[in-house]
């Protein structure tokens, strides 16, 4: 366990190099955007991971809380004018609050139920903010046209590169932190067996909700993030269903329930599904999504715990 902590740490240095060399190597303002998806992707993978890989329910209406996180970066910006410094924090925190009110009835119910739930819930959110004029109603809010540090607003993709890899570098911290902690092995324990668990004194009805609400405000962290850095945010993007499945597909790919899976299936995933996107352009609409859902499938059939026992079976060998 030890050789494989000190090897961790290896290739986690090795990364963050490379990634803080990157920018100061490679100034394409494309390739710059896709590691910075890349980065919130494997962000959302991760804080999605605390609930669907190590507590065990499945949720496919996450993006309800990075809409939420979203929407309200954007509105304390254009109504309070308050800087997203402060604003996307308070993402984070609109986000748990959401989460902790609605996780009363939803983690009651497991499996598919408990995943339908989750899907009504984005649905839901989807109709409220469509019909909430304040908030832009169905064609959403724009971010305004500055260069302001203070604000968050750039002209250049640099600055938002530097942003989004020290968030990344926040969540993976926060993710080590909460798995490796008491809090971390009530999660696997309640996700082996919700009813030993609870024999054994865990109060698994506290845990469950602190992985609900915890990674809530990671995602809308990511969120108040996501609408600052696209500057704009309208219900079909930030409440969306595919959204929300990609960000399970990332860490379904990589390996649900690791530290390092949400980020490697993110390293596969979004590369190919942005480079496809862009080289076959208008004229392979939807080839993209057929590229993608084929890695899938593929890992699926041939890796069904996902690409991080790859390295596993490497290390099982070299022994």
């Amino acid at each position: 366990m030890k050789n494989n902590d000190i090897r961790a740490r290896r290739w986690l240095v090795l990364v963050a190099v490379a990634l803080a060399v990157f920018p100061l190597a490679v100034t394409d303002p494309f390739s710059q955007q896709v590691v910075v998806m890349t980065l919130m992707y494997g962000a959302l993978g991760a804080a999605w991971n605390l609930v669907g890989g190590f507590l065990g329910r499945v949720s496919f209406g996450h993006a309800v809380f990075l809409g939420v996180g979203a929407y309200t970066t954007l509105l304390l910006l254009r109504a309070l004018h308050l800087s997203p410094w402060l604003g996307i924090p308070l993402g984070g925190v609109v986000a748990a609050a959401v989460a902790f009110i609605v996780g009363k009835p939803t983690l009651r119910l497991t499996g598919h139920y408990f995943a339908m739930a989750t899907i009504a819930l984005l649905a839901v959110a989807g109709l409220l903010v469509v019909n909430w004029n304040w908030a832009g109603g169905a064609t959403g809010l724009e971010a305004p046209i500055a260069n302001s540090a203070w604000l968050l607003l750039f002209r250049s993709r640099e600055p938002y590169y530097w942003l989004a890899f020290g968030l990344a570098a926040f969540t993976l911290w926060a993710s080590i932190v909460l798995v490796r902690s008491k809090t971390g092995y009530y999660w696997r324990a309640i996700n082996g067996d919700e009813s030993a668990a609870r024999s054994l004194g865990v109060p698994v009805e506290r845990y469950k909700m602190r992985a609900f609400v915890l990674s809530a405000a990671l995602t809308g962290i990511w969120g108040g993030f996501y609408a600052i850095y696209v500057g704009f945010v309208d219900p079909d993007s930030a409440f969306n269903l595919t959204l929300s499945i990609q960000i399970v597909l990332v860490a379904i790919l990589g390996g649900v329930g690791t530290l390092a899976g949400p980020w490697l299936g993110a390293a596969v995933l979004i590369p190919l599904a942005e480079g496809m996107r862009i080289a076959m352009g208008s004229s392979g609409h939807g080839l993209d999504l057929l590229f993608y859902g084929l890695a899938i499938i593929l890992v699926s059939l041939f890796l069904p715990k996902g690409l991080i026992t790859l390295r596993v079976r490497r290390g099982s060998s070299g022994r």
